[in-house]
């Protein structure tokens, strides 16, 4: 084993220690598309779910069907029909659903079996539980079409599924669903997952997709500058919803986000929409700090915002402590008054416990990170983080490509996520003319990707 994997593995295997004790126990509803099983990745996604429920997780994953569905039609010579992105199913389609189902839950149970020596699957004891879950009933007629054997959710066995979790087992849910008149009913994937997440109060829901996420800019092009926007708050999330047009196809940006919001106003902590084109994607946004995809993170309970006038004194009280032992730079009062817009606060119940700001330097494509402050009763709950993403997503919507930070005492905090030290020359001319060289702080730098 060369020396260069074991200074890369034995870092890499203790920055992600905490994200595995923090999800330990955890519920996690997992929606994976027909298309991920179409275009081969079943494999790698059960190796990956395989392994993550060995680390604790209790994982629902659900399984979608379109394109197994629509071959199954085309066999029969049936044409597919949708209206509002939602599937009509009549008879032949039923019988097309069905059979799609029944191969897919035996292709999946068959994956989780595997143990072969020198796979990831080596030594896994995957106990896989399927089950009448789900209480279904019609669609009905909608805007003059009749949706027949199209349904939606009634209700979720909630015992039922969390015996089998509880049994360590991981839960196989198809969707369908049946009413107590033991008709069967053809839901869609999102709905099933995004209604199972809600009953079950999961931790997390991730839906394993053919799109990479929601751009910066969701209704633009994708490009180097209109990135993958790595995190929503559900506000901006319910902003994109609303102007937005009706989804009609996976790959339009409300498709997915408005299950992802429906989660989140339903009690789901976190909801991302990750790519399954990326090889452990799942492993990439569960277990690495900046993820692969979008999550959409409810914020009620702590708001996080752009700063207003009326935030001036509040934000003087919080920084004045570090300001008088010497961790930030002292700002006075007509500054910050001046320079309030750049600032981003976090409240809880009317109270201000944590600030940044962000000065951009257009001109050099570079933004200043400055006073990053979290009350000291309130240190230790990952707001810093949450303060630091805000400002890296500001700084990307206004096409900065890197984020600077100046500080003498907290260097290693931020090296932890992402910045490298480099030299004060590296400075864009404007802030090098105001650098405190006796003051000696550290710089250190972030691309913004």
């Amino acid at each position: 084993m060369s020396t260069v994997f074991n200074f890369t593995f034995v870092p890499w295997f203790r920055a992600v220690a905490p994200y595995i004790h923090k999800f330990r126990h955890q519920t996690f509803v997992v929606g994976i598309t027909g298309e991920a099983i179409a275009a081969g990745k079943l494999p790698s996604l059960v190796q990956d779910l395989a392994l993550i429920q060995s680390m604790g997780v209790r994982i629902v994953l659900v399984h979608g069907f379109r394109p197994q569905v629509d071959e199954q039609l085309r066999a029969k010579g049936h044409t597919a029909r949708f209206h509002n992105g939602i599937r009509v199913t009549d008879a032949v389609t039923l019988d097309c659903a069905q059979e799609a189902a029944g191969q897919l839950r035996f292709e999946i149970e068959a994956a989780f079996s595997m143990g072969l020596p020198n796979t990831p699957m080596a030594g896994a004891t995957v106990r896989v539980i399927s089950g009448n879950f789900i209480t279904a009933r019609p669609v009905g007629i909608v805007d003059g079409v009749d949706f027949q054997h199209s349904g939606v959710v009634r209700k979720v066995d909630v015992t039922g599924i969390q015996r089998a979790l509880d049994m360590g087992a991981l839960v196989l849910l198809s969707p369908f669903g049946f009413s107590p008149t033991g008709e069967a009913f053809n839901l869609s994937m999102e709905e099933v997952a995004t209604s199972v997440a809600v009953a079950l109060r999961a931790d997390k829901l991730v839906f394993v997709t053919e799109v990479p996420g929601i751009r910066a800019r969701p209704f633009d092009p994708p490009g180097d500058d209109n990135p993958i926007d790595t995190e929503l708050s559900l506000a901006d999330a319910e902003r994109i919803l609303a102007a937005a047009p009706p989804p009609a196809q996976p790959t339009d940006p409300a498709f997915y986000l408005q299950h992802c919001v429906r989660a989140c106003k339903g009690g789901v902590g976190r909801s991302h929409i990750i790519p399954f084109a990326v090889d452990g994607s799942l492993l990439l946004e569960i277990y690495v700090h900046d993820g692969i995809g979008t999550m959409v993170v409810d914020e009620k309970l702590e708001n996080l915002r752009e700063a207003t006038p009326d935030d001036v004194g509040a934000i003087l009280q919080l920084i004045e402590p570090y300001e008088r032992d010497g961790t930030l730079v002292k700002r006075s009062r007509t500054e910050i008054e001046r320079d309030i817009a750049n600032y981003t606060i976090l409240e809880h119940d009317g109270v201000i416990f944590g600030c940044a700001a962000l000065y951009p330097y257009p001109e050099a494509r570079t933004g200043e990170l400055a006073s990053l402050t979290v009350s000291p009763n309130a240190q230790g709950q990952g707001d810093g983080e949450r303060l630091l993403k805000r400002i890296e997503q500001r700084a990307r919507l206004m096409g900065l490509q890197t984020l600077f930070v100046l500080t003498t005492r907290t260097m290693h905090w931020f090296i932890k996520r992402g910045f490298t030290p480099v030299s004060p020359d590296w400075l864009p001319e404007a802030r090098k003319r105001k650098y405190n060289w006796d003051r000696r702080s550290q710089v250190l730098v972030k691309r913004l990707g």
